[in-house]
């Protein structure tokens, strides 16, 4: 059973910065594809980034490419999402996902694919 634990979400003007963390344990962590999530009252959540534990590839929605930056630090069992340049359109539920089975392969990162789920964390970009 993996457990995932977010943290770093908070308040910040447009064209600030965040670092969300994501503890992952309870698991042989280096099979798993891990991501994050955005999800915002009445719509579905929307994948942002995904990273292969396997070979440490990466994949960004569009809308966040170049702003965005997703990690992981195999000592602490953490992936990170460092967020840049952030926009009121950035404000949502941060939620890491993994999944044991599933390679990511591309931009589109779908929320069915993924088995395991944290919390999340809460972000809010002001104009």
């Amino acid at each position: 059973q993996v457990q995932l634990v977010e943290s770093g979400g908070g308040l910040v003007q447009a064209g600030g910065s965040l670092r969300l963390s994501c503890s992952v344990s309870g698991s042989s962590y280096g099979y798993h594809a891990v991501a994050w999530f955005r999800q915002v009252p009445g719509k579905e959540r929307q994948g942002t980034s995904c990273i292969n534990s396997s070979d440490r590839t990466t994949y960004y929605l569009d809308s966040v490419k170049g702003r965005f930056t997703i990690s992981r630090d195999t000592v602490t069992n953490t992936v990170y999402l460092q967020m840049d340049s952030l926009k009121p359109e950035d404000t949502g539920g941060y939620y890491c996902a993994a999944d044991p089975d599933l390679y990511c392969s591309g931009p589109i990162i779908e929320a069915g694919d993924f088995s395991f789920w944290g919390q999340g964390t809460q972000v809010t970009v002001s104009s």
